[in-house]
């Protein structure tokens, strides 16, 4: 029983993913480049906050707990904002 529960436990937080996505984005280059990023992820409801290291063309997603965003979408909203995306890295 006490195997059983612990691999419950495993399977619930696998599942309520909530921390950090970082991801390495190549062409931003303004204040304006990080304004347009944070635009675009500012309409989904997984994304709790983002912010934009410019220095290290970094942009950094705090995921509400429970909530999950695709790499797909990620990689689509930063294409979309006019950037290429170098690298995705969870937390």
């Amino acid at each position: 029983m006490k195997n059983f529960s612990l691999l419950l436990l495993m399977f619930i937080s696998f599942n309520t993913f909530a921390g950090q996505v970082r991801i390495k984005v190549s062409g931003m280059v303004c204040s304006m480049c990080a304004q347009g990023i944070q635009k675009k992820f500012s309409s989904q409801t997984s994304v709790k906050e983002i912010s934009v290291n410019m220095d290290e063309k970094l942009v950094t997603l705090q995921i509400v707990e429970g909530e999950e965003i695709s790499d797909d979408i990620i990689k689509k909203l930063i294409t979309e904002a006019g950037y290429n995306v170098s690298a995705i890295e969870r937390k």
